[in-house]
């Protein structure tokens, strides 16, 4: 049998001059130098496309309009009671621009199945014929009265709110005059002091309106602080406590990031009604009350929210 390596030769070797450079052998296609890795296109595709998506989610010209209902003194294991505090926000994500305006309580207005009667007692009744029905007839009555819409509802339990600012340290106002028993100047608020600030009744509905609204701003800055930051978990936790919302959780960042913009660049707009916007009324009950003068105030709302 003949070896198959018989027939292998080795090849020639090949003949030069003597002294003369050996001429170097090609280079096999195994060793050439690698070219640089470059990044997938598809990873760097979809990188562009979720910085695109976020921009859009975060970006996208559609205000959102939030009634913002602090209830007083509700019985125990309920929700029924009157909204002491009624703000209305809107957020306007392209621009970061923030409006809130603040609803007096006594405004004397027709509630959706129940007739005319104080605008705080919408959520009471609502709350009254089915748990948390009041947040729903709130934001109806807002809505058919100023013709805005509102999407989303925020609800606090005033008595578990000193809970929430003691575990933030307290907040710092800053009063241009004297208010609520306090001088003009800045004044660390706990939050025993921080409920009796907002809830503060020496002057009329007028000044307590303004004095809400200056809380919720130290607030928002007081969050946006990085010191606080370590504090927001424990602040959560007792805002979990007294605080119901239908705000989705998808939109939470981007009303956030809307809000914190309109903060730290003065985008954010707190009206309160002027006097003149109103007529005090006594009702044949003998209630005093507060009655609209739509003629101001809907064309302010149409500048600051839009209609339907």
């Amino acid at each position: 049998m003949q070896d198959p390596y018989d027939s292998y030769m080795e090849p020639p070797l090949e003949e030069t001059q003597p002294g003369a450079p050996r001429s170097q052998p090609a280079l096999t296609q195994r060793s050439r130098p690698l070219p640089a890795a470059r990044p997938p296109r598809r990873k760097r595709r979809w990188a562009w496309l979720l910085l695109f998506a976020f921009l859009i989610y975060t970006l996208f010209p559609l205000r959102s309009n939030v009634l913002v209902l602090g209830i007083d003194r509700t019985p125990e294991g309920s929700a029924v009671g009157r909204s002491d505090t009624m703000i209305l926000l809107g957020i306007q994500p392209l621009t970061g621009q923030v409006n809130m305006l603040s609803i007096p309580r006594d405004l004397w207005v027709p509630i959706p199945g129940y007739g005319e009667s104080r605008v705080n007692a919408a959520h009471a009744w609502g709350e009254g014929a089915q748990p948390g029905g009041g947040p729903r007839l709130a934001a109806s009555t807002v809505s058919q009265n100023l013709g805005v819409h509102v999407g989303y509802t925020l609800r606090i339990r005033l008595e578990g709110f000193p809970d929430v600012i003691d575990a933030l340290g307290g907040v710092d106002v800053d009063l241009s005059q004297p208010a609520a028993g306090y001088p003009a100047g800045r004044h660390h608020l706990d939050g025993t002091q921080a409920l009796a600030f907002v809830r503060d009744r020496s002057g009329d509905d007028f000044f307590r309106q303004a004095h809400g609204q200056l809380f919720v701003v130290s607030l928002v800055k007081k969050l946006l602080n990085p010191f606080t930051w370590l504090r927001i978990p424990g602040a959560m936790l007792a805002l979990a406590q007294t605080v119901d919302t239908n705000i989705p959780v998808w939109a939470w960042p981007r009303l956030g990031i809307a809000l914190t913009r309109g903060v730290l660049f003065d985008g954010l707009q707190a009206v309160v009604l002027p006097r003149s916007a109103v007529n005090p009324w006594i009702t044949a009950e003998g209630a005093q009350v507060l009655l609209p003068d739509w003629n101001q105030i809907l064309p302010l709302v149409r500048e600051m929210f839009g209609f339907w």
